[in-house]
């Protein structure tokens, strides 16, 4: 993929009608290095992510006193930023989630899914930990990140084979070129809503965080059957999700998206609250308006099951939709 392929791809995606979602479109490391002979940077958001083309990296994991994670209640006051990760942009999760969600529910050489990846934390985790792994998101940009960050050579310890990471440049609405039942997990971290637009320069169709609130749940919906559709029987889909206010009332996204993926036919195995940290400027200027509500500092990280038959309605029914379709 040359630049002038890559330019005339976003002409076509920014104007197309987006009445059929996007196809998925591997980007590999050979189209990174085209990509990288005239680009230095990108933007997501307002943010300038530097393509660092050359790393030189500290340590390839957590501190040696590092514990995964046994309760229902996460906290990382330092975020992680082994390897190739960094913080510099909004909304992109800690290394240490995914690294807790595949060190869990995954073994050496099975297959990772993140269908909104961003900055490619949960790709990076899974090298790290001898995965094989899947990336999908719609900012050609943020793919170009993630082949930055995925740019280091890196052999784990007592591994035979090097993973297998795949990039792609495409919808999480539409997973077309994944085999049906393939992933043994999905782990990922889609917008709240339009709390953070992530195409904010370039305002790109189809991006979920440029909708508004109905529309972003119907399509959610979408994603959450399309989970459903690549996960194998008996696996997980984790999901990052926050809430937010408006009117200063509290807006529970959370609460939605668990319903929407019950609907979808998945059964709940864990609610993980997730505390949030890093929050000093927002707290200072809340705080210093006397606001008459509390400040929201947890995220949910809702794990989902896929079951092996139907039968497990009827066992786990407690913990799958309760509600009829009549009643919502």
């Amino acid at each position: 993929m040359n630049k002038n392929e890559v330019d005339t791809d976003f002409e076509i995606l920014h104007n197309m009608d987006f009445r059929k979602y996007l196809s998925m479109k591997e980007i590999t490391h050979e189209d990174y290095l085209e990509f990288i002979k005239e680009r230095d940077f990108v933007v997501i958001e307002d943010t300038k992510i530097k393509l660092q083309k050359n790393w030189k990296i500290k340590s390839y994991g957590p501190s040696e006193d590092y514990v995964p994670e046994r309760t229902t209640v996460w906290s990382f006051p330092d975020r992680g930023d082994w390897a190739t990760h960094r913080g510099n942009y909004r909304g992109n999760w800690s290394p240490y989630i995914p690294r807790n969600l595949i060190l869990k529910y995954t073994k050496e050489g099975e297959w990772v899914l993140d269908q909104m990846m961003g900055s490619g934390t949960t790709l990076v985790e899974a090298k790290l930990l001898g995965r094989n792994a899947i990336g999908v998101d719609i900012n050609l940009d943020a793919v170009m990140v993630v082949r930055d960050r995925l740019n280091f050579s890196y052999n784990p310890l007592f591994s035979e084979t090097e993973p297998i990471i795949k990039t792609y440049w495409g919808d999480a609405r539409n997973l077309e070129k994944i085999e049906d039942e393939s992933i043994d997990l999905i782990a990922t971290h889609p917008p709240y809503a339009n709390i953070i637009s992530y195409t904010k320069a370039k305002k790109l169709a189809g991006d979920l965080s440029q909708l508004p609130f109905k529309e972003y749940l119907k399509e959610m919906r979408k994603i959450a059957e399309e989970s459903f559709k690549v996960l194998k029987p008996g696996k997980v889909c984790a999901i990052l999700i926050g809430d937010t206010r408006k009117h200063k009332h509290y807006v529970p996204i959370s609460l939605r998206i668990l319903q929407i993926f019950l609907d979808a036919g998945f059964i709940l195995k864990e609610d993980i609250l997730k505390l949030q940290w890093n929050m000093k400027t927002t707290r200072e200027r809340w705080y210093a308006k006397e606001y008459d509500f509390y400040l929201i500092a947890h995220e949910h990280i809702f794990v989902f099951r896929k079951p092996e038959s139907t039968k497990e309605y009827n066992k786990y029914k407690y913990s799958s939709k309760w509600w009829k379709d009549d009643q919502i």
